[in-house]
């Protein structure tokens, strides 16, 4: 007897960042035995001097040589920087935003913030924007806005907006943020780290840009918010808005008059926002900006050199303007102590906090690890440098101006294929990086391009779990969303690009 029953056809599900990044340490590993091995000639600092290549020995990669790859990625070799300064400060960051959250004080401040603009809902759309934005681009906040949108979405409707308003303000706002990343170590730590630089070098003409790409995305957001407030009709999703009403009725946990912020939530709130910035005064390299100020390494010197008070503050203590990872990992450590003192946070809750805070970046740190061992393979196969010649070669005549863009327009979708920020810093800024000097770009530049083609892609692409996680509270389909972020997503592309080009020649 014939049997008509079919079986359902089995969907094609994007395979993890690891599978991903581990199939090209494969593919990588097969080139060595194909692409002719060489190197460079480098200076006393390890930089690469131009024009020097030579052919060496080939030295191909084997199965082993493939699987201790990520091995090496993450503690190094005599050819590679291991990955783990900056997986140790992902899992630290990790550990600190675990104890912040436990405290609740992100989640009650921007309830706070809702609560006391009740009535002038339309000037939360810059203020919370702003901060969201704040959020993104210091430390890459994207999964920690998930809790924001069942509050947002009823204040939003009610008062005559529309549920894409809210999912706008959180995820617009939050990936604006770490398009133009200043610090945020899952972005500009780790491609900062692949090349060797600080994570303050651009942190100026990165500070522009986070201006202008959040000035145009609120100012987009707000006028398609007024829109639908004068016409409800205009909604794009005008059609489900009696559904919303019902689906997304404010409910008395939102609007409880007596839910205020306890005074150690608002001192928690106080040290987070220190914290980053004392990382940002850490990061930027004054003395390279102005030789003259030297005021952080004499207060340095002067503290340090005080009889006690000195070796109790502790001898190896780093002037502002030199920190790098040990440093800011070591900030973010002190930090979560000092705020288990100030909300007075039993020691067990404040361990498993931390540790479960840790446990949640796991996969990132990894992730960057794992990544790194595709230029362990390029490395110790001798071809890393073959490749960088042909770039060489291929950039000669090649405008600044043209291949930053061209970068920015690499990552795009790059972005996609390996839709991991770290993972996909670790991946390729070690010739991106390199490359960019042959054609005259400073490896902060690139580090820029790469961070914005990054964001602008999670603004919208379906293999991310913060758009469609969003979406799905929204009740709002992606075909929807894309068609709400066209304009602006053009907008933002041609705004970066143009960015990205001046800055080249400047």
């Amino acid at each position: 007897m014939q049997n008509n029953e079919t079986k359902p056809k089995r969907r094609f599900k994007m395979p993890s960042a690891y599978t991903i990044l581990f199939l090209i340490i494969i593919l990588v590993a097969i080139l060595t035995w194909i692409i002719p091995a060489g190197q460079y000639s480098t200076d006393k600092a390890g930089n690469i001097i131009a024009h020097t290549y030579r052919s060496v020995a080939s030295n191909p990669q084997g199965i082993w040589d493939i699987f201790a790859a990520p091995i090496y990625g993450m503690i190094g070799n005599d050819k590679t920087e291991g990955a783990i300064s900056v997986s140790l400060f992902i899992l630290v960051i990790g550990g600190f935003l675990g104890v912040v959250n436990q405290t609740k004080a992100l989640d009650d401040g921007i309830a706070s913030v809702v609560k006391k603009n009740k009535g002038k809902e339309k000037l939360l759309i810059p203020i919370l924007m702003i901060l969201f934005a704040l959020g993104g681009s210091t430390y890459g906040m994207a999964e920690e806005t998930i809790a924001f949108y069942p509050l947002l979405i009823p204040v939003m409707i009610g008062v005559g907006f529309d549920s894409l308003v809210a999912v706008a303000i959180v995820l617009v706002g939050s990936q604006v943020g770490c398009l133009a990343s200043t610090v945020n170590p899952f972005a500009t730590g780790v491609a900062s780290q692949a090349l060797n630089i600080s994570p303050g070098d651009g942190i100026f003409s990165r500070i522009i840009l986070w201006v202008i790409v959040l000035a145009i995305s609120i100012l987009f957001v707000y006028r398609y918010a007024s829109k639908v407030e004068k016409n409800p009709k205009e909604s794009l999703i005008f059609d489900q808005r009696e559904a919303d009403l019902k689906r997304f009725a404010i409910n008395d946990q939102n609007t409880d008059p007596n839910n205020e912020m306890t005074g150690r939530q608002k001192a928690v709130l106080w040290l987070f926002g220190l914290t980053f910035l004392i990382m940002i005064m850490g990061l930027i390299p004054w003395d390279s900006i102005n030789p003259s100020w030297t005021f952080f390494n004499d207060f340095t010197k002067w503290l340090t050199g005080i009889p006690v008070l000195g070796n109790l503050i502790g001898s190896n203590l780093t002037p502002f303007g030199s920190w790098y990872f040990t440093e800011i990992t070591t900030l973010f450590f002190l930090m979560a102590v000092i705020i288990m003192f100030v909300f007075k946070m039993k020691e067990s809750t404040f361990i498993t906090a931390f540790m479960n805070g840790m446990n949640d970046f796991m996969g990132v740190a990894i992730v960057v690890a794992v990544a790194r061992g595709i230029q362990v393979i390029m490395n110790d196969g001798n071809i890393t440098a073959t490749v960088l010649h042909w770039g060489e070669s291929g950039l000669s005549g090649l405008s600044s101006v043209i291949f930053i863009i061209l970068t920015y327009i690499f990552y795009i979708p790059m972005s996609f294929l390996i839709p991991s920020t770290s993972g996909l810093a670790a991946a390729t800024m070690g010739i991106i990086g390199p490359m960019g000097k042959f054609a005259g770009v400073d490896p902060s530049l690139v580090v820029t391009a790469y961070q914005s083609a990054s964001g602008w892609v999670n603004l919208i692409t379906p293999t991310s779990g913060v758009v469609m996680g969003a979406l799905a509270i929204a009740h709002v389909d992606i075909t929807v969303w894309w068609k709400f972020t066209f304009k602006l997503m053009a907008l933002l592309l041609v705004a970066t690009a143009i960015f990205l080009g001046v800055m080249a020649v400047i």
